[in-house]
């Protein structure tokens, strides 16, 4: 069964460098596409799921702002599973300050080049392995300003007030990106952080076996 990955913003499918699946499920990653103006969330989701062999069971699996994207597919295109890692099931989930900042405009004040120079500073103190960071360090550096613009805005916009579909959501308890304290995880990770998909990749790959077999297993009774 194939199992397609959605990265998050600033990332590629080498974040998941770490994560393994278990034998019977193939990973595909489906890559960024160029965003057309305006274009919301659900909708670049819609075009991102052209890729998707939607004939046959598949699940899903989104990092972060890639989480909502999943989610946005899943209402459309039913996968058996969509896991989230250091994401929200929906818009209601997200950080006041994000709609803050959005009816406010302030993620178009502050220049994407500092955004990227400050995301590059904080990853030497964060717990990353140095081969880790410095994959992160050129992951924010590859990124392109106009993508990062455009997903900010995208994000703060995001209206998905409820998900009723099959989903597992694993989450850092240090997750200060998006905190806790806002959303209710069905698997909570102590002691990490926003990025713990390459920190925590042993207990992720662990619930991220388990829900995989537990959901083929729902499907085929």
């Amino acid at each position: 069964m194939k199992v397609y990955f959605i990265a998050g913003l600033g990332a590629d499918c080498r974040v998941f460098r770490h994560i393994r699946l278990p034998e019977g499920f193939e990973a595909v990653h489906l890559d960024w596409i160029k965003p057309l103006k305006g274009e919301s969330l659900h909708e670049y989701g819609m075009r991102l799921a052209e890729r998707i062999d939607t004939s046959e069971p598949f699940a899903m699996v989104g990092l972060s702002m890639g989480g909502m994207l999943s989610i946005e597919i899943a209402k459309q295109h039913h996968p058996i599973v969509t896991i989230l890692i250091s994401s929200v099931p929906c818009s209601r989930h997200l950080p006041g300050y994000f709609k803050v900042a959005g009816k406010l405009k302030l993620h178009r004040i502050v220049p994407v080049s500092l955004l990227k120079k400050a995301s590059i500073i904080k990853r030497f103190f964060t717990a990353e392995k140095d081969e880790d960071k410095k994959l992160l360090r050129q992951l924010i550096d590859e990124t392109d300003p106009a993508f990062v613009s455009w997903a900010l805005d995208a994000v703060v916009k995001w209206q998905c007030e409820a998900f009723d579909g099959h989903y597992i959501q694993i989450h850092g308890r240090k997750d200060f990106i998006l905190p806790i304290r806002f959303t209710k995880p069905t698997h909570v990770i102590t002691s990490a952080g926003h990025l713990m998909v390459m920190t925590k990749a042993p207990e992720i790959n662990r619930i991220i076996t388990e829900t995989l077999l537990t959901s083929v297993a729902a499907v085929h009774k």
